[in-house]
């Protein structure tokens, strides 16, 4: 790790020579300009170093010209201005024209080693956190949403268009379309970026803990509350918050939360006083809020609130030819962290991965990739190394279509009959528990049971 270097800009020899003195035993690489001139061609050239330490007084070219410099040519280097006796009203003009801080002669060399530490401090904080987000912006950004259809490069232009805006998002598709990545990456595209991303599953979450995870609480706001507990409102000021399934949130907790949108303030729990937040919200669900306001089960205000602009995603279905690029993204990943040796899928097992219609879309073919670097562990993918529910039928087990074929023939096992029908009455009912449990001729009960069992939502 090399030393930081300092450009020291003093047009004073004796003084020049004082700083050289206290700094370079510090360890710190200097570069010396005896004006203000010097220090701008240094800077113009964009010469290496990590923080300015400039004279405010330096004849024709004054230390707030090399301030002026410095925050055009390389903004992120800190900038110290160094002043006289009578000119801290000039230094603290500097300040707001963005040097870091100032220091009056006679310097002390501790406080200026103190102060030059410090800043380099939060020069490195600034770096690491570019850093992050660039990797942030390499896993979650647009170009992580694999795709060459239509409809998807649609999705994403306007999801890259109202990224630049503040306006409150809604997000619809059906499970597993991958509208959590699409919410991601109208973050780390928009002003907010280097503000926090606080996302909360409203379906995860039961209804007594929702308003104490969305709102927080204050101490004593209920009998385990020993200490106060910021809610995700407060945890995302300043960046965005991401309200996955938003129509499972109870009609309690939606009358607050449209109180937030509107008011942008947030009552604790047990609080006496709000709290004002700076938040952009983005929510997404897998229903049809429309159906759920006749039924009484979302609010209509709400709706209007959420629904500033919508993007629906696409199902995987509608978009067949876009299933061979996200399956050789899987697959690259699979090369690359698990040493898997495949060469890719060959034609007809893609044709098979094409013509099925896919009820859990991005998130199943993923499953399905999985599956597939089991059975075939090098060479090419083939129609036998697919999963059941894909092998030798290319669609959806569909008793109503099966012709005179009997149910031996189609490959599949009793699970994967079970599994299937219960994944078709899920989608036609829009994940409606109820509808699905009468059109499958089962109890609720029964039908929760068999859900945890495959693992459905």
């Amino acid at each position: 790790m090399h030393a930081p270097t300092l450009l020291i800009v003093e047009d004073e020899e004796r003084m020049r020579r004082l700083l050289e003195l206290v700094l370079k035993p510090a360890g710190y690489d200097l570069i010396l300009a005896n004006s203000g001139t010097d220090a701008i061609r240094l800077i113009q050239d964009q010469a290496s170093f990590d923080l300015i330490v400039t004279d405010l007084q330096l004849g024709n070219v004054s230390g707030m010209d090399v301030l002026e410099a410095a925050k055009q040519h390389m903004p992120e280097v800190p900038v110290l201005i160094v002043t006289g006796y009578g000119t801290v009203k000039s230094a603290v003009e500097a300040m707001h024209k963005g040097a870091y801080d100032y220091i009056a002669k006679p310097v002390d060399n501790d406080e200026l080693k103190i102060i030059i530490s410090r800043a380099l401090q939060v020069r490195r904080l600034a770096q690491d956190n570019r850093v992050l987000r660039a990797g942030l912006q390499e896993q979650f950004g647009f170009d992580r949403i694999i795709s060459v259809s239509k409809q998807m490069d649609l999705v994403k232009r306007l999801a890259l268009e109202v990224a630049q805006t503040d306006a409150t998002v809604l997000v619809t598709g059906e499970s597993g379309t991958g509208k959590d990545l699409l919410a991601r990456a109208i973050h780390l595209a928009s002003p907010r970026a280097q503000g926090p991303l606080v996302a909360l599953n409203c379906a995860g979450i039961p209804e007594n803990l929702l308003e104490s995870e969305l709102f927080g609480y204050e101490k004593g706001a209920f009998t385990d509350a020993k200490k106060g507990k910021p809610g995700r409102f407060q945890l995302a000021d300043r960046g965005t918050l991401f309200l996955d399934e938003i129509g499972e949130m109870s009609l309690t907790a939606q009358a607050k939360l449209l109180r937030v949108l509107e008011h942008h303030i947030v009552e604790p729990l047990g609080g006496v006083r709000g709290t004002k937040v700076d938040i952009r919200v983005i929510a997404a669900t897998n229903q049809e809020l429309p159906d759920l306001i006749k039924k009484e089960r979302f609010r209509l205000d709400l709706y209007y609130r959420l629904n500033v602009y919508q993007l629906r995603v696409p199902s995987l279905r509608e978009r067949p030819e876009d299933i061979e690029p996200i399956l050789n993204s899987f697959l690259d990943t699979a090369r690359r962290e698990r040493g898997k040796r495949l060469r890719g899928i060959r034609s007809d097992a893609l044709a098979l991965l094409q013509r099925y219609r896919w009820p859990g879309n991005v998130r199943e073919l993923h499953n399905a990739v999985e599956w597939m670097t089991i059975t075939c562990k090098e060479g090419e993918i083939t129609p036998e190394h697919l999963p059941g529910t894909l092998k030798g039928t290319g669609t959806e087990f569909d008793p109503q279509h099966s012709g005179d074929r009997s149910l031996l023939s189609l490959g599949l096992s009793v699970e994967e009959i079970e599994k299937t029908m219960l994944q078709e009455a899920l989608q036609q009912t829009g994940g409606n528990v109820s509808e699905a449990s009468r059109l499958l001729k089962v109890t609720r009960n029964t039908l929760r049971y068999r859900m945890a069992k495959y693992n459905l939502k």
